[in-house]
């Protein structure tokens, strides 16, 4: 914390011990009623001292929902005191983040109806929507206030750690959008081949080709190609890096590194049928060319405009 006042540090204390006696409910409507004290005087420095102390030892205490709540308090209260993005700020938010509950969770690729009604499922699904309202908070808040235009890279990092290891069901499509905007592609890495060790085989390159094109669309050529050796390394298969898709990746990243429209076009166009296998691929690419040669994608009206003059070629 900043370094709370007398005043400040003699309520945090009185509160704190009423969460430590089991007072949760009685606990939070107090610190909302000094927070919305705090706020009126705008005392703002005596808010965020409040609200990350009580959200550290709500959560502390496994009560995830009253964390949350006073967490997103905390960032409404950065958005309110126009703070600019700085160290102190996203100190606390981290600290927060940090006491967020972790267990161990048994972690498959598909649920049945049941599994999705156990106690163990309902628990994580609720830490883990509530720390992903918090940070994705935080995202906006960073990005709005200075920080990087897309959020601050260790915010992304901390959302697509958490999500990813605590999550019952390995979903790497809700971790990846993060894990692509962080700084930390060798836990991508790992995560894309613990991803590809239980998914069925016929889509392990889907798996990879999501990944660097997601990456690749951001104008992130360096972390793409981390990706690529790392899961390449990982997997320690020439059969593997003969699929198609995987050949079109090795080409693709090798075109990316130089002025060679043409040539991106016609790799387009050869690995046309792999990369068909999934739309959102050939949805990819288009930002991939605008990124890096400038193509500007096709509007709506341009798409359907070309689909009717197919039909009366054809």
């Amino acid at each position: 914390m900043r370094g709370a006042g007398g005043g400040t540090q003699r309520t945090l204390e009185k509160l704190e011990k009423s969460v430590q006696a089991g007072n949760y409910y009685e606990a939070q409507q107090m610190y909302k009623t000094v927070y919305a004290r705090y706020m009126a005087s705008q005392n703002y420095s005596a808010v965020l001292d409040l609200l990350q102390s009580g959200a550290c030892i709500q959560l502390k205490h496994g009560q995830v929902t009253c964390g949350v709540e006073l967490g997103l308090l905390l960032i409404e209260a950065l958005h309110g005191a126009r703070m600019s993005y700085e160290k102190d700020s996203l100190d606390q938010i981290k600290a927060i983040y940090k006491e967020f509950p972790r267990v161990q969770v048994h972690q498959v690729v598909e649920l049945s109806e049941i599994q999705k009604t156990s106690e163990e499922y309902v628990a994580a699904k609720t830490r883990v929507e509530g720390c992903s309202a918090f940070l994705k908070a935080a995202i906006k808040w960073s990005a709005d206030s200075g920080g990087s235009k897309k959020g601050v890279s260790e915010l992304h990092d901390m959302l697509a750690d958490y999500i990813w290891t605590q999550s019952p069901l390995l979903d790497l499509g809700k971790s990846s959008y993060h894990f692509v905007r962080g700084s930390r592609p060798d836990l991508f890495a790992s995560a894309i081949l613990k991803f590809m060790s239980q998914c069925p085989s016929d889509q392990r390159d889907l798996v990879l080709a999501r990944a660097i094109f997601q990456y690749l669309s951001l104008g992130n050529l360096r972390d793409a190609n981390k990706i690529m050796d790392e899961v390449k390394h990982g997997m320690s298969s020439q059969d593997f890096e003969d699929l198609p898709l995987v050949r079109c990746l090795k080409f693709l990243l090798l075109t990316l590194e130089r002025d060679a429209l043409p040539l991106f076009r016609m790799l387009r166009e050869n690995y046309k049928m792999s990369i068909e296998r999934d739309p959102s691929l050939d949805e990819l690419l288009d930002d991939i060319a605008e990124k890096f040669y400038g193509v500007r994608r096709k509007s709506g009206f341009q798409n359907m405009f070309g689909d009717i003059m197919k039909m009366f070629i054809n």
